[in-house]
């Protein structure tokens, strides 16, 4: 069974630092399993410069923007994967929906999250998932983005509920929701 740490957090809060910085803490195997689309000039440089984070050898890498599933079943037993992130999984999940003509609600989300946990909770190893709070501003003005925050939202409960530890990042600092930190 896997050890769940969700680390979450506002934009620019650190969130991913801590996420990267608590995994390299841990032994075994690191594989970094990142969920962002090359969309612009800007996020390829902001891929380039989250690659040049990771290049102490430690890390290998699995781009993956839809089937977070497929990524898990790739992991090898005993290793620890940073999921970054799951935010970016819901936009991506949206995007090719609409692509396709059909709307994705929460009852997709949920079942999608539901079947991303099951396969994290076969896993042997550590996973770490990275999501934005979305919540703690106002509401949006349009049904896009309160659709998407919905989801976003119902997809956070789903992960935590099954994760041993919750940590909000703010400012660059950790607080524990759920759990405390554990080194393993």
């Amino acid at each position: 069974m896997a050890y769940l740490i969700f680390v979450t957090g506002g934009a620019r809060s650190g969130k991913s630092d801590y996420a990267l910085n608590r995994a390299e803490m841990l032994p075994g195997p690191h594989t970094f399993v990142a969920t962002c689309p090359v969309v612009d000039l800007e996020m390829a440089d902001r891929i380039t410069r989250h690659k040049l984070e990771r290049q102490n050898g430690m890390w290998s890498t699995i781009e993956e923007e839809i089937d977070l599933v497929a990524a898990i079943k790739r992991l090898a037993p005993g290793s620890v994967c940073l999921v970054d992130c799951l935010t970016l999984w819901i936009n991506n999940l949206l995007y090719v929906a609409e692509k396709m003509g059909y709307s994705f609600g929460e009852d997709e989300m949920q079942l999608r999250t539901t079947e991303f946990v099951e396969a994290v909770g076969s896993f042997q190893g550590t996973v770490i998932c990275v999501s934005n709070e979305v919540g703690l501003g106002v509401v949006p003005d349009n049904a896009a983005a309160r659709k998407y925050c919905d989801l976003v939202g119902r997809s956070n409960r789903i992960v935590v509920a099954s994760a041993q530890e919750a940590v909000f990042v703010s400012c660059g600092l950790p607080l524990f929701l759920k759990g405390q930190l554990q080194e393993k």
